[in-house]
């Protein structure tokens, strides 16, 4: 089972990743848990987050970067899902072996990101502290799927992205039912 944990505070605004949810929302074997919509008013049902987190054997995190970072929700649901002897730390090792695919939008432009650009550092300079939440978890971090400038993707862009990103769930669903 594939788990998506999705979390963006205004899914309405977001051409890009509403696109993204529509190109793999019907896939069988995946669960969507939209936190905004779960949890407006940040009060995480810690006991069914582990639950839908334990039945996966894949976990996608998809988010638009705000300021450099996940959305407030999904951070705040990092430090109240991810607990020390459940994933991490002494018997933490709920997610231990489970893949993780981080799947993020970005408003700026891939020259947005370097030295000359407006945010100084190249984008995997950000890429760090969602990664590492991962591996210390035990998870095996998979390749991410980054879509720089996502409100000025073309039509044809944007579909190129959304067959990329369902092509890449099914493969994992496939590798996931194949495995022991």
């Amino acid at each position: 089972m594939l788990l998506l944990v999705f979390a963006h505070p205004y899914p309405d605004k977001s051409r890009a990743n509403q696109a993204l949810l529509e190109a793999v929302s019907d896939l069988e074997g995946l669960e969507l848990r939209s936190l905004y919509d779960l949890y407006p008013g940040f009060d995480i049902d810690v006991p069914a987050e582990q639950e839908a987190l334990s039945r996966a054997r894949v976990v996608i995190w998809q988010h638009p970067i705000y300021w450099y970072a996940p959305p407030g929700l999904l951070k705040h649901w990092f430090d109240k899902v991810l607990l020390r002897g459940w994933a991490y730390g002494e018997g933490g090792d709920a997610l231990r072996g489970k893949r993780c695919l981080w799947v993020t939008t970005t408003g700026g432009e891939p020259s947005a990101y370097g030295p000359d650009g407006m945010h100084r550092l190249p984008f995997g300079e950000y890429v760090p502290p969602v990664e590492q939440t991962a591996r210390f978890c035990q998870m095996s971090w998979e390749p991410p799927l980054i879509i720089h400038g996502s409100h000025r993707l073309s039509d044809a862009e944007l579909a190129s992205y959304t067959q990329q990103y369902r092509r890449r769930l099914e493969r994992l669903l496939d590798q996931v039912r194949e495995a022991p």
